[in-house]
């Protein structure tokens, strides 16, 4: 899992849509398929980290004066 905290983010979603193509054929033994599951749900896990740290990252502006201040467009109705 080490291994796994140095994909991109996007070699992280190819490898997902592998994971998906592979489970969604059903020629997988059972066995397999729980392991690439476990696979799945770690790289799915490891995607929504880096688009959280992103997204906190995103949401914070600084100000003229140098400070950090969190920033947020109001959502429409």
């Amino acid at each position: 899992m080490a291994d796994e905290k140095k994909l991109t983010f996007e070699e992280a979603m190819d490898q997902l849509e592998v994971i998906v193509e592979k489970l969604e054929e059903g020629d997988v033994p059972l066995e397999e398929a729980i392991n690439i599951y476990k696979k799945g749900m770690e790289l799915s896990k490891l995607c929504h980290d880096k688009l959280k740290n992103v997204e906190s990252q995103l949401t914070e502006i600084l100000t003229e004066d140098g400070r950090k201040e969190n920033f947020a467009i109001p959502e429409e109705e």
